[in-house]
This record gives structure tokens, C-alpha cells and sequence, in this order.
């Protein structure tokens, strides 16, 4: 039994051995949320996920999010969440809360959890270094009727990203350390804004050229009509399953910043399920993998 063990340790690691020679000094960005950042066991496997990553020469960076946390906060607080389009509407009370929790909470306790299994993580928001430039989202709505004039919706602090100047994370992606990003952008008044995390990771993604755009999810990936995995998907196949209507609902954002990310130069995209314990190694490293895997050809 002891022998048939080794056998099998054995060969996942020369199953691993040409991807990570592959992956070799390469960058991957990864999109950290869902059930992986709320449940204890996904918690710690994810941690070890990237510290393995680091040690075996591939510069992984940390995209957060929060939503759940920010929302138990502010309930415990008395304040009401409100909601449009999926956005959460953010006051300046809001965004005090959003940038305590990001910035500090959810942030510090990932640094920490890399740290304990032998990382060296430094958690960062977008105002560290200015490198995530923001600019401020309003939603138009139609009226009632052609006549009427279209409505306008401030969701107060909520923003998308308009620029990112990489130097900060380069400098530490390049070193020994694993930057943990929360998704917080600082506009051209000085006030901070809520983004996406998918957003802000496809972004980073896109401008530091990665190798590989990962998002986790609470779902095994994108699906057809009958419930199978969907994988190797090129940017014409999104468009189809999309128009089809096979692709619907929160998987057609995901999907979008994923093409996103690889029209501006990302080799390849990933879309896995974080409820999976070591889904990062299980896809990077295995020839079957677990998720969808998107392709610019």
C-alpha cells in the first residue's frame, strides 16, 4: 500500500513538472472570493496554493473581494445595503466600511494566512503607491416613456478602473514577496472608490501582460445547456454561447472581464470553482484541470 502511495505521489509531481517549468518566472493573477474566502479548510488550502506557486518560480498576485463581509458589517451596524445593477450603492458612511474591511480585515487576514504557511505576502489597496486610478460609475435608466428623460443613478463611491500604474506590485511581484491586492481606487478628486474585484484583477492582468487570468468561483465553471463543463473556449465561442443565451445572468460580467483580459494581451483565462479544496494546483498543474479555461485564438 505504502509503495503504491509513493507511485501515485510520484507521478503527480512529473505530471506537474512541465507546466511548472512552463510557468517559470511567468505572472499569474488570481481573483480570490467566494466559499474559498469564508470557509476555514478552502481558506488555508488556497494559502498553501500560493506559497507553493512562489516557491516554484511563478509570481502569483492576490485579487480580493469582500461583499459578504462588508454587508455583515454594515448590518451589524444598522445600515441598510442597497443594491442596483449588482452594485452595491456606497455613501461616504459606506465607503469608510468597504475601506475598513478590504483594506484591513479580509486583507490582513489573507497576508496572514500566506504568511503562517511560509509566504511573504504584503497586503496593498489601490491608493498604495496610486497605482489603481478609479473613476466614478452613474447608471442611466430610460423613463417610463420616450418623452421622459432618462434618469440618472449615482451609486455614490462606486467605481471602475481607469488607469493602473503597475510599478508597486511589479517591484514586489519580482521579489520575494506576493502582493494582496483589495480592489480600492483612488480618483483624480482624492476619494476612494469600490470596485469589482474581477474587474480590477483582469486589469492588472492586462497590464502586467500575465500569463494567466484565474477567477474563482462558487460554480464548477461555465456550463452548457445541459449542465456539462465547458473548457478550451476561444473569444468567438464566448460570444456564441453568450448570444445564445447559454452563458446568462452574473457568469456573463465574469466572462466579459476574462475576454477582456485577453484581448489586451493575458495568454489565458480561467474560470474555477473555489469550493474545491487546492483548485488553483489542481488547474495549473494537472492536464485534466477542474474549470473552464478560455484562449484569444
Amino acid at each position: 500500500m505504502k509503495e503504491k502511495t509513493a507511485h501515485n505521489i510520484a507521478h503527480v509531481l512529473i505530471e506537474a513538472l512541465p507546466y511548472i517549468q512552463a510557468f517559470k518566472g511567468k505572472t499569474v493573477v488570481i481573483k480570490y472570493g467566494g466559499n474559498a474566502m469564508t470557509e476555514d479548510a478552502l481558506k488555508r488550502s488556497f494559502a498553501r496554493d500560493i506559497v507553493l506557486m512562489k516557491l516554484v518560480g511563478i509570481n502569483p498576485i492576490v485579487v480580493h473581494g469582500g461583499g459578504p463581509q462588508i454587508g455583515d458589517l454594515l448590518k451589524r451596524l444598522g445600515k441598510t445595503s442597497e443594491f442596483v445593477d449588482g452594485m452595491r450603492v456606497t455613501d461616504s458612511e459606506t465607503m469608510d466600511v468597504v475601506e475598513m474591511v478590504l483594506g484591513g480585515l479580509v486583507n490582513k487576514e489573507i497576508v496572514n494566512l500566506i504568511n503562517v504557511h511560509g509566504g511573504k505576502a504584503v497586503g496593498l489597496t489601490g491608493k498604495d503607491g496610486n497605482f489603481i486610478h478609479a473613476r466614478k460609475i452613474s447608471l442611466t435608466k430610460a423613463g417610463p416613456t420616450l418623452e421622459d428623460a432618462p434618469e440618472i443613478i449615482d451609486l455614490g463611491h462606486v467605481g471602475e478602473v481607469s488607469s493602473i500604474d503597475p510599478a508597486v506590485v511589479e517591484m514586489l511581484g519580482n521579489s520575494h514577496f506576493i502582493p494582496v491586492i483589495a480592489p480600492i481606487g483612488v480618483g483624480k478628486d482624492g476619494h476612494s472608490y469600490n470596485i469589482n474585484a474581477d474587474l480590477v484583477a483582469g486589469k492588472v492582468a492586462e497590464v502586467l501582460k500575465a500569463e494567466k487570468l484565474m477567477l474563482l468561483t462558487n460554480t464548477p465553471g461555465i456550463l452548457g445547456k445541459q449542465g456539462e463543463l465547458l473548457t478550451g473556449l476561444t473569444l468567438g465561442d464566448i460570444d456564441n454561447l453568450i448570444a445564445d443565451g447559454t452563458i446568462s445572468g452574473g457568469m456573463i460580467p465574469k466572462t466579459r472581464c476574462a475576454t477582456d483580459a485577453l484581448r489586451g494581451g493575458v495568454t489565458s483565462a480561467h474560470i474555477i470553482d473555489g469550493r474545491i479544496e487546492h483548485a488553483v494546483l489542481l488547474e495549473l498543474f494537472t492536464d485534466q484541470g477542474i474549470g473552464t479555461l478560455l484562449l484569444r485564438r
